[in-house]
């Protein structure tokens, strides 16, 4: 599982996951769904609500046909755990090793999204991941795990009905993986594998709150030709299984210039397999992770509204805490 952002991870892809913004009603309401979006990644359930209130006019909740859109985001995210590395032949323990880690996680990403359609949006989003392991004093700068996502609403949006959005995320594994690395000496910024996902995300206005839910599900690629030392063996090949994630919450329009939305997830990760070249086998065993999410829409002027979440672990498995910003980008030739 890859913990520094909970694939997320932190989470999708949600639809995660977690990869513009605005509303279908005037006044109040369109400035709240506009102040919600928080850019995050595929499986996380602020980019689901992202997801879903994006750019709406009078027919649909995704992007206006020929409409681009670019946004920035900054997270930065804790985790404090302990690593076990166990190594056992003939019923006997050959190596035994209990590692404290700190990992401090900074992300700086920059999303882009187009519509095809008025009811069918797609997206791209580019993670750039430094991270720090203050225990082990290690430190990486690299690209992580590159992701496209696709965002249908197959219903025009009906004021007062629930609106409803499918979407599909591919996620590459252009990160440093953490199955190719030296893993006393060097840190990951992916997963490791390729991975699928799709989903379904559900809202309805309730003037001056919007209610949403959504539930994904995601594939991971197995990956095999991997040559890792992990103790006394040698890695050849991951089977990371399949990931589960469902969340909900509501967002409520302070003012027209602020609006607050608090939401929570829950993830569930299939066991994991590693396969080492003397024929043996490990089993990481499946996890549960939930992860409850804050955030503030600021209007700062007409065209730009800065988004600023908290996020804090509810499972051992989910970071401790998580900080974020993110605001649009406005270029002049980035218009219909």
């Amino acid at each position: 599982m890859n913990r520094w952002f909970a694939r997320g991870v932190i989470l999708v892809s949600t639809a995660g996951l977690l990869p513009g913004m605005a509303l279908a009603q005037e006044g109040n309401v369109d400035q709240a769904r506009e102040a919600l979006a928080k850019q995050e990644g595929d499986e996380d359930s602020s980019r689901q609500l992202e997801e879903v209130f994006q750019a709406a006019e009078k027919n649909y909740s995704l992007q206006k046909k020929g409409i681009h859109s670019l946004t920035y985001s900054f997270d930065y995210s804790y985790t404090a755990d302990q690593r076990i590395d166990l190594s056992i032949s003939d019923n006997s323990v050959e190596n035994l090793d209990v590692v404290p880690s700190a990992t401090h996680n900074f992300t700086n990403a920059f999303a882009y999204d187009y519509g095809l359609l008025d009811n069918l949006t797609v997206g791209t989003r580019v993670p750039l991941v430094v991270k720090y392991d203050s225990q082990d004093e290690l430190t990486v700068y690299d690209f992580g795990d590159i992701s496209f996502t696709g965002r249908w609403q197959p219903f025009a949006y009906v004021p007062g009905k629930m609106s409803t959005t499918l979407f599909s995320t591919f996620t590459t594994k252009t990160g440093v993986s953490p199955y190719e690395i030296d893993i006393k000496e060097q840190l990951s910024t992916g997963s490791g594998y390729y991975s699928l996902s799709g989903g379904l995300s559900l809202s309805k206005v309730l003037d001056p709150v919007v209610v949403f839910g959504s539930t994904s599900l995601t594939y991971n690629f197995e990956v095999d030709g991997l040559d890792q030392v992990r103790g006394a063996r040698r890695l050849i090949k991951v089977d990371p299984g399949f990931g589960l994630s469902g969340s909900a919450g509501f967002a409520y329009s302070l003012s027209y210039d602020i609006s607050l939305s608090i939401s929570a997830q829950l993830s569930y990760n299939d066991e994991t397999i590693l396969t080492f070249s003397n024929g043996d086998e490990a089993v990481a065993q499946d996890q549960m992770t939930g992860f409850l999410s804050m955030s503030l829409g600021t209007r700062i002027s007409d065209t730009t509204i800065v988004n600023t979440s908290l996020g804090i672990g509810l499972t051992e498995d989910a970071p401790d805490f998580s900080l974020g910003v993110s605001l649009p980008i406005n270029f002049s030739g980035l218009k219909e």
